[in-house]
């Protein structure tokens, strides 16, 4: 029988987890930038540049990197924040191209147009499965990791 992994162990395959998370959200953040550009323009009967969509793309990426890797990376005893919000901060390029060709907004439940009034496209994920369905599992995965290793601190704290 192998011995229980200790705490430096767990917080070793946290950081693991986060690398992959790191990586998979930025890898897909072109994607979903254009996806989620080019279907709310659509629906508001409107078009984008694809050449547009690559800039959009930088500049969401240049925005969402730097507070993804920091809250990722942080000690999870200190609250740094959700990965998501670092991704739904990063809509301020894709709500400035659609404004700019003209789209129409989408009707907004009140609740959510309070929340997050920066964002009048609804284009900020709820889940890492709103970026990409892949993305789904290694949230999850990172998510529970983050929370064993804080629930398994305290408990070695108290004894």
């Amino acid at each position: 029988m192998s011995p229980e992994p200790t705490l430096a162990d767990d917080e070793r395959q946290l950081a693991a987890y986060a690398d992959e998370l790191y990586a998979a959200v930025v890898d897909a953040i072109p994607g979903w930038v254009r996806r989620l550009t080019t279907e709310r323009a659509a629906a508001g009967g409107a078009s984008v540049d694809p050449a547009a969509l690559d800039d959009v793309s930088a500049e969401t990426r240049d925005v969402v990197v730097p507070e993804l890797g920091r809250i990722l990376n942080a000690d999870v005893d200190h609250g740094a924040g959700s990965p998501l919000a670092a991704v739904r901060s990063g809509v301020g390029p894709m709500t400035a191209l659609l404004e700019q060709v003209g789209a129409a907004k989408p009707p907004r439940d009140e609740f959510v147009a309070n929340a997050f009034p920066d964002d009048p496209y609804d284009l900020g994920p709820a889940a890492f499965s709103d970026i990409d369905p892949g993305l789904h599992e290694p949230g999850l995965i990172w998510g529970a990791a983050r929370a064993h290793v804080h629930l398994r601190r305290r408990r070695e704290r108290r004894s």
